[in-house]
């Protein structure tokens, strides 16, 4: 029970990613807090927590609009009484060339991507430094933290961003015992990723098949896609890390794709 009585926030829980962190923190005893624009599955996933024997509960939020952020941290504390995880993990993905790309759609997704991680590492911080536990505040990043991809400009600058985010958190959040790190995944076989093999099937002109082998993992040293559980196990680690020799730091995970 590395988690044991903390409590932990996860933004965009209601399925892949966040639903699996949710899922394995819950079993390493923390408590659980869904935040999804999606409460209705938001809503289920923490039923499912609980109907496991854990402890659960749903808050809508869109990480873009800073009265629901704060009112979801707020909900959270006054329900748990702190909250000591941050996982910032809502996102989303737009393909285009950035000749075809419109500024609408370059500020959604930096919106959702860099405001959301901004508005919920404030508001968590906030929380985290009332409490005088500290905590952990982990983004979830990507390879393209590091590396760089075509039909993928906003994305690419915002998972670019929340690594300096975190650097900043660390520093910032040294004194009082708040961490925070990067985990950058390779493709992980999500709704998000199945929805782009077709789209970049169609801007490249290669098949579905291609689209796998020739892009995503080409760059692997197995021709694996990373697994949610292996996501989940790096931030279980992070989050049960006693002290800030770890922190401003950002962990690939990626079957090599990436190596530092």
């Amino acid at each position: 029970m590395l988690l044991k009585d903390k409590v932990a926030l996860i933004t965009g829980a209601a399925s892949g990613i966040g639903k699996e962190i949710a899922m394995e923190y819950a079993k390493q005893g923390a408590k659980i807090v869904i935040a999804d624009m999606a409460l209705e599955a938001a809503t289920a996933t923490a039923k499912e927590i609980e109907q496991a024997g854990g402890t659960a509960m749903a808050v809508a939020m869109n990480v873009t609009d800073e009265a629901q952020v704060d009112k979801g941290v707020a909900d959270a504390v006054a329900a748990y009484g702190s909250v000591d995880i941050l996982i910032s993990n809502a996102g989303i993905q737009i393909i285009s060339p950035i000749v075809d790309l419109s500024l609408d759609n370059w500020k959604k997704l930096i919106a959702i991507h860099l405001d959301g991680a901004f508005l919920t590492t404030r508001a968590c911080m906030r929380a985290m430094i009332a409490s005088g536990k500290g905590g952990s505040v982990i983004y979830m990043g990507s390879v393209h933290s590091h590396e760089a991809s075509p039909l993928k400009a906003p994305y690419v600058a915002a998972k670019h961003g929340l690594v300096g985010l975190a650097k900043v958190v660390a520093k910032e959040g040294a004194k009082n015992n708040i961490r925070a790190n990067v985990i950058c995944p390779g493709f992980v076989r999500t709704p998000l990723v199945d929805k782009q093999i077709p789209e970049q099937a169609k801007e490249l002109g290669i098949t579905e098949e291609e689209v796998i082998k020739n892009v995503m993992l080409k760059e692997t040293v197995d021709g694996e896609f990373t697994t949610v559980q292996d996501v989940a196990q790096t931030a279980i680690f992070l989050a049960a890390f006693g002290s800030n020799a770890l922190t401003g730091q950002s962990i690939t995970v990626s079957h090599g794709w990436h190596m530092q």
